[in-house]
């Protein structure tokens, strides 16, 4: 998952500059998302190849093509001289919704039976995920007409070799 992630974060700059961030964002989400859920329903029976393996593979490529629109949209229109505050305030928020999200599915599977406890937190971070996608659609894709221009100097929006989310 990580090498996948990796080489596809070299390249979604290029993804982003070809179809825009809000629907790179989106489908990086739903691709995550998919590949959650299908990890999710790996069992006692299952080969390691099509029910660990490949979904990796599509979780790998959708946080690779998720995490840098995800970080633009997070400092789009901050100001240039905020824009070092406002990144720490987006880096802050990814791990305290990291270790959040981690409380939260470890007390829903501490209910389950220890089998289905892996499962059972697999398939709330499939829910959690299904959120995120919502907000993103809700939040970002809708409302992209009404975000604000960057500020004057403005660096935030973008990202070095990345377009904003203006597109």
């Amino acid at each position: 998952m990580s090498a996948v992630d990796f080489v596809v974060a070299l390249r979604v700059n290029r993804v982003v500059g070809r179809f825009g961030a809000t629907p790179v964002l989106t489908a990086g989400l739903a691709v995550t998302l998919a590949g959650m859920v299908w990890l999710s329903r790996a069992g006692d029976d299952s080969g390691y190849p099509v029910a660990v393996a490949l979904p990796m593979v599509l979780i790998g490529v959708g946080q690779g093509l998720a995490f840098a629109p995800l970080t633009s949209a997070g400092l789009a229109g901050v100001a240039g001289t905020d824009a070092g505050a406002a990144s720490g305030l987006v880096n802050t928020f990814h791990q305290v919704g990291s270790a959040l999200g981690l409380g939260v599915l470890t007390s829903v599977a501490a209910t389950s039976a220890l089998v289905d406890r892996v499962g059972t937190a697999l398939t709330g971070s499939a829910v959690m995920l299904l959120i995120a996608l919502l907000l993103v659609v809700m939040l970002i894709a809708r409302g992209r007409s009404r975000l604000a221009p960057p500020a004057e100097g403005s660096t935030a929006g973008t990202l070095p070799g990345m377009p904003s989310l203006q597109r």
